[in-house]
Protein backbone atom coordinates (compact mmCIF):
# COMPACT_ATOMS: atom_id res chain seq x y z
CA UNK A 1 0.00 0.00 0.00
CA UNK A 2 1.40 3.40 -0.96
CA UNK A 3 1.64 6.23 1.54
CA UNK A 4 -1.00 8.26 -0.30
CA UNK A 5 -3.43 5.33 -0.15
CA UNK A 6 -2.69 4.75 3.53
CA UNK A 7 -3.29 8.44 4.32
CA UNK A 8 -6.48 8.49 2.24
CA UNK A 9 -7.84 5.42 4.04
CA UNK A 10 -6.83 6.86 7.41
CA UNK A 11 -8.87 10.00 6.80
CA UNK A 12 -11.84 7.91 5.70
CA UNK A 13 -11.71 6.07 9.02
CA UNK A 14 -11.55 9.36 10.97
CA UNK A 15 -14.51 10.70 9.00
CA UNK A 16 -16.44 7.51 9.75
CA UNK A 17 -15.74 7.90 13.47
CA UNK A 18 -16.82 11.53 13.36
CA UNK A 19 -19.97 10.81 11.37
CA UNK A 20 -21.06 7.99 13.70
CA UNK A 21 -20.00 9.36 17.08
CA UNK A 22 -19.89 13.18 16.91
CA UNK A 23 -23.54 13.77 17.71
CA UNK A 24 -23.22 17.56 17.63
CA UNK A 25 -19.93 18.43 15.99
CA UNK A 26 -20.48 16.37 12.85
CA UNK A 27 -23.12 18.83 11.62
CA UNK A 28 -20.56 21.63 11.53
CA UNK A 29 -17.64 19.55 10.27
CA UNK A 30 -19.65 18.57 7.18
CA UNK A 31 -19.71 22.22 6.12
CA UNK A 32 -15.92 22.42 5.69
CA UNK A 33 -14.08 21.92 2.42
CA UNK A 34 -12.37 18.53 2.03
CA UNK A 35 -8.88 19.19 3.44
CA UNK A 36 -10.17 21.02 6.51
CA UNK A 37 -13.00 18.52 7.03
CA UNK A 38 -10.56 15.63 6.99
CA UNK A 39 -8.10 17.36 9.32
CA UNK A 40 -10.78 18.28 11.86
CA UNK A 41 -12.16 14.73 11.67
CA UNK A 42 -8.69 13.47 12.59
CA UNK A 43 -8.61 15.85 15.56
CA UNK A 44 -12.06 14.69 16.66
CA UNK A 45 -11.24 10.99 16.25
CA UNK A 46 -8.25 11.18 18.57
CA UNK A 47 -10.08 13.42 21.06
CA UNK A 48 -12.92 10.88 21.06
CA UNK A 49 -10.44 8.10 21.81
CA UNK A 50 -9.17 10.01 24.83
CA UNK A 51 -12.69 10.76 26.04
CA UNK A 52 -13.75 7.13 25.65
CA UNK A 53 -10.87 6.04 27.86
CA UNK A 54 -11.85 8.54 30.55
CA UNK A 55 -15.55 7.69 30.38
CA UNK A 56 -15.16 3.92 30.08
CA UNK A 57 -15.76 1.18 32.63
CA UNK A 58 -12.16 0.12 33.23
CA UNK A 59 -10.52 0.50 36.65
CA UNK A 60 -8.98 3.92 37.27
CA UNK A 61 -5.43 2.58 37.20
CA UNK A 62 -5.99 1.07 33.76
CA UNK A 63 -7.56 4.25 32.47
CA UNK A 64 -4.56 6.26 33.61
CA UNK A 65 -2.23 3.78 31.93
CA UNK A 66 -4.12 4.04 28.65
CA UNK A 67 -4.17 7.83 28.85
CA UNK A 68 -0.40 7.80 29.34
CA UNK A 69 -0.07 5.63 26.23
CA UNK A 70 -2.33 8.00 24.30
CA UNK A 71 -0.04 10.86 25.33
CA UNK A 72 2.96 8.95 24.00
CA UNK A 73 1.10 8.12 20.78
CA UNK A 74 0.20 11.71 19.95
CA UNK A 75 3.82 12.74 20.35
CA UNK A 76 4.96 9.96 18.03
CA UNK A 77 2.46 10.37 15.18
CA UNK A 78 3.69 9.19 11.81
CA UNK A 79 2.17 8.41 8.45
CA UNK A 80 4.00 5.08 8.79
CA UNK A 81 1.86 4.13 11.81
CA UNK A 82 -0.47 1.14 11.69
CA UNK A 83 -3.05 3.25 13.56
CA UNK A 84 -5.19 5.15 11.02
CA UNK A 85 -6.05 7.94 13.46
CA UNK A 86 -2.37 8.61 14.12
CA UNK A 87 -1.66 8.48 10.38
CA UNK A 88 -4.33 11.10 9.71
CA UNK A 89 -3.13 13.30 12.57
CA UNK A 90 0.43 13.16 11.31
CA UNK A 91 -0.67 14.20 7.83
CA UNK A 92 -2.89 17.00 9.17
CA UNK A 93 -0.05 18.28 11.33
CA UNK A 94 2.19 18.47 8.27
CA UNK A 95 -0.29 19.84 5.72
CA UNK A 96 -2.17 22.35 7.88
CA UNK A 97 0.39 22.93 10.64
CA UNK A 98 -1.97 21.51 13.24
CA UNK A 99 -0.08 21.65 16.58
CA UNK A 100 -0.56 18.45 18.55
CA UNK A 101 0.55 19.89 21.90
CA UNK A 102 -2.99 20.87 22.99
CA UNK A 103 -3.82 17.17 23.19
CA UNK A 104 -1.63 17.11 26.31
CA UNK A 105 -4.10 19.48 27.95
CA UNK A 106 -7.04 17.33 26.88
CA UNK A 107 -5.38 14.29 28.44
CA UNK A 108 -4.63 16.30 31.61
CA UNK A 109 -8.36 17.05 31.90
CA UNK A 110 -9.34 13.43 31.36
CA UNK A 111 -6.85 12.33 34.01
CA UNK A 112 -8.52 14.78 36.41
CA UNK A 113 -11.87 13.13 35.61
CA UNK A 114 -10.48 9.68 36.29
CA UNK A 115 -9.10 10.84 39.64
CA UNK A 116 -12.51 12.30 40.56
CA UNK A 117 -11.38 15.90 40.86
CA UNK A 118 -13.81 18.43 42.30
CA UNK A 119 -13.59 22.17 41.85
CA UNK A 120 -13.74 24.51 44.80
CA UNK A 121 -13.86 27.71 42.77
CA UNK A 122 -14.83 28.78 39.28
CA UNK A 123 -11.17 29.53 38.53
CA UNK A 124 -10.37 25.86 39.16
CA UNK A 125 -13.24 24.79 36.92
CA UNK A 126 -12.09 27.29 34.28
CA UNK A 127 -8.68 25.62 34.15
CA UNK A 128 -10.39 22.27 33.60
CA UNK A 129 -12.60 23.71 30.84
CA UNK A 130 -9.57 25.15 29.09
CA UNK A 131 -7.91 21.75 29.23
CA UNK A 132 -10.74 19.65 27.82
CA UNK A 133 -12.49 22.12 25.51
CA UNK A 134 -10.27 25.16 25.05
CA UNK A 135 -7.64 22.76 23.74
CA UNK A 136 -10.05 21.54 21.04
CA UNK A 137 -10.88 25.15 20.21
CA UNK A 138 -7.21 25.91 19.67
CA UNK A 139 -6.74 22.77 17.57
CA UNK A 140 -9.78 23.70 15.47
CA UNK A 141 -8.42 27.22 15.03
CA UNK A 142 -5.28 25.82 13.45
CA UNK A 143 -7.46 23.93 10.96
CA UNK A 144 -9.62 26.97 10.21
CA UNK A 145 -6.64 29.32 9.90
CA UNK A 146 -6.58 32.98 10.99
CA UNK A 147 -4.15 35.83 10.39
CA UNK A 148 -4.30 37.26 13.92
CA UNK A 149 -3.41 34.09 15.77
CA UNK A 150 -3.10 35.67 19.24
CA UNK A 151 -6.59 37.18 19.23
CA UNK A 152 -8.02 34.16 17.44
CA UNK A 153 -6.59 31.76 20.01
CA UNK A 154 -8.05 33.77 22.89
CA UNK A 155 -11.49 33.80 21.30
CA UNK A 156 -11.30 30.12 20.36
CA UNK A 157 -10.39 29.36 23.95
CA UNK A 158 -13.37 31.39 25.20
CA UNK A 159 -15.72 29.57 22.85
CA UNK A 160 -14.35 26.24 24.05
CA UNK A 161 -15.04 27.27 27.65
CA UNK A 162 -18.60 28.28 26.72
CA UNK A 163 -19.23 24.91 25.07
CA UNK A 164 -17.82 23.01 28.04
CA UNK A 165 -19.89 24.96 30.55
CA UNK A 166 -22.94 24.09 28.45
CA UNK A 167 -21.83 20.47 28.36
CA UNK A 168 -21.53 20.42 32.17
CA UNK A 169 -25.10 21.71 32.56
CA UNK A 170 -26.43 19.32 29.92
CA UNK A 171 -24.80 16.29 31.57
CA UNK A 172 -25.21 17.33 35.19
CA UNK A 173 -27.65 14.50 35.97
CA UNK A 174 -25.54 11.74 34.37
CA UNK A 175 -22.35 13.06 35.94
CA UNK A 176 -24.07 13.35 39.31
CA UNK A 177 -25.19 9.72 39.22
CA UNK A 178 -21.72 8.63 38.07
CA UNK A 179 -20.12 10.35 41.05
CA UNK A 180 -18.82 13.41 39.23
CA UNK A 181 -19.58 16.97 40.34
CA UNK A 182 -18.25 19.77 38.16
CA UNK A 183 -20.21 22.75 39.51
CA UNK A 184 -17.90 24.71 41.82
CA UNK A 185 -18.30 24.08 45.53
CA UNK A 186 -18.39 27.85 46.16
CA UNK A 187 -21.48 28.14 43.93
CA UNK A 188 -23.21 25.17 45.56
CA UNK A 189 -22.70 26.84 48.93
CA UNK A 190 -23.79 30.24 47.61
CA UNK A 191 -27.14 28.86 46.39
CA UNK A 192 -27.61 26.42 49.25
CA UNK A 193 -27.63 23.34 47.03
CA UNK A 194 -26.38 19.94 48.13
CA UNK A 195 -25.11 17.92 45.19
CA UNK A 196 -23.28 14.92 46.55
CA UNK A 197 -21.84 12.35 44.12
CA UNK A 198 -24.20 9.49 43.38
CA UNK A 199 -27.12 10.40 45.65
CA UNK A 200 -29.34 11.32 42.68
CA UNK A 201 -31.17 14.18 44.32
CA UNK A 202 -31.10 17.81 45.38
CA UNK A 203 -33.14 19.19 48.23
CA UNK A 204 -34.63 22.43 46.92
CA UNK A 205 -35.86 22.82 43.35
CA UNK A 206 -35.99 26.62 43.53
CA UNK A 207 -32.42 26.87 44.76
CA UNK A 208 -31.38 24.42 42.06
CA UNK A 209 -33.12 26.50 39.38
CA UNK A 210 -31.35 29.65 40.61
CA UNK A 211 -28.00 27.89 40.49
CA UNK A 212 -28.55 26.63 36.94
CA UNK A 213 -29.67 30.05 35.70
CA UNK A 214 -26.58 31.59 37.28
CA UNK A 215 -24.33 29.07 35.55
CA UNK A 216 -26.15 29.58 32.23
CA UNK A 217 -25.67 33.36 32.47
CA UNK A 218 -21.98 32.79 33.14
CA UNK A 219 -21.73 30.59 30.05
CA UNK A 220 -23.45 33.30 28.00
CA UNK A 221 -20.65 35.69 28.89
CA UNK A 222 -18.13 33.25 27.45
CA UNK A 223 -20.22 32.87 24.30
CA UNK A 224 -20.22 36.66 23.92
CA UNK A 225 -16.43 36.67 23.71
CA UNK A 226 -16.01 33.35 21.90
CA UNK A 227 -18.45 34.09 19.08
CA UNK A 228 -16.34 37.10 18.16
CA UNK A 229 -14.08 34.51 16.57
CA UNK A 230 -16.54 34.06 13.67
CA UNK A 231 -15.68 37.25 11.70
CA UNK A 232 -12.03 36.19 11.75
CA UNK A 233 -12.72 32.99 9.79
CA UNK A 234 -13.28 32.27 6.12
CA UNK A 235 -16.85 31.59 4.99
CA UNK A 236 -16.89 27.80 5.28
CA UNK A 237 -14.95 27.80 8.55
CA UNK A 238 -17.37 30.40 9.95
CA UNK A 239 -20.28 28.19 8.96
CA UNK A 240 -18.71 25.17 10.66
CA UNK A 241 -17.91 27.05 13.86
CA UNK A 242 -21.30 28.81 13.91
CA UNK A 243 -23.09 25.49 13.48
CA UNK A 244 -21.27 23.75 16.32
CA UNK A 245 -21.60 26.76 18.63
CA UNK A 246 -25.22 27.30 17.59
CA UNK A 247 -26.27 23.80 18.58
CA UNK A 248 -24.73 24.14 22.04
CA UNK A 249 -26.00 27.71 22.42
CA UNK A 250 -29.54 26.49 21.77
CA UNK A 251 -29.06 23.70 24.31
CA UNK A 252 -28.01 26.32 26.85
CA UNK A 253 -31.13 28.37 26.14
CA UNK A 254 -33.34 25.32 26.72
CA UNK A 255 -31.58 24.50 29.99
CA UNK A 256 -31.94 28.09 31.23
CA UNK A 257 -35.62 28.10 30.30
CA UNK A 258 -36.33 24.91 32.28
CA UNK A 259 -33.58 24.45 34.90
CA UNK A 260 -35.44 21.74 36.79
CA UNK A 261 -35.35 19.48 33.75
CA UNK A 262 -31.54 19.38 33.87
CA UNK A 263 -31.64 17.12 36.92
CA UNK A 264 -34.39 14.86 35.57
CA UNK A 265 -33.11 14.19 32.04
CA UNK A 266 -30.39 15.07 29.56
CA UNK A 267 -31.36 18.07 27.42
CA UNK A 268 -30.89 17.42 23.71
CA UNK A 269 -31.89 18.62 20.26
CA UNK A 270 -33.45 16.44 17.60
CA UNK A 271 -31.48 15.54 14.50
CA UNK A 272 -33.63 17.75 12.31
CA UNK A 273 -33.14 20.66 14.69
CA UNK A 274 -29.36 20.26 14.56
CA UNK A 275 -29.48 20.03 10.77
CA UNK A 276 -31.54 23.22 10.72
CA UNK A 277 -28.93 25.06 12.79
CA UNK A 278 -26.21 23.85 10.41
CA UNK A 279 -28.18 24.91 7.34
CA UNK A 280 -28.84 28.37 8.75
CA UNK A 281 -25.17 28.72 9.64
CA UNK A 282 -24.12 28.03 6.07
CA UNK A 283 -26.84 30.22 4.54
CA UNK A 284 -26.15 33.08 6.90
CA UNK A 285 -22.44 33.40 6.23
CA UNK A 286 -21.57 36.30 3.92
CA UNK A 287 -19.31 35.37 0.96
Amino acid sequence: MTESTRVHDAYLECERITREQARNFSYGIRLLPGPKRRALSAVYAFARRVDDIGDGQLPSEEKLRLLALAREDVHATSTDSVDPVLVALADAAERLQVPLGPFDELIDGCEADVRGARYRTFDELLHYCRCVAGSIGRLSLSVFGVLDHVTGERRADALGVALQLTNILRDVREDHLDGRVYLPDEDLVRFGVRLEPGDGRTEDEQRWASLIRFQAARAEQWYDDGLRLLPMLDRRSRACCASMAGIYHELLARIAADPGAALSHRTSLSGWRKAGVAARSLAGMAP
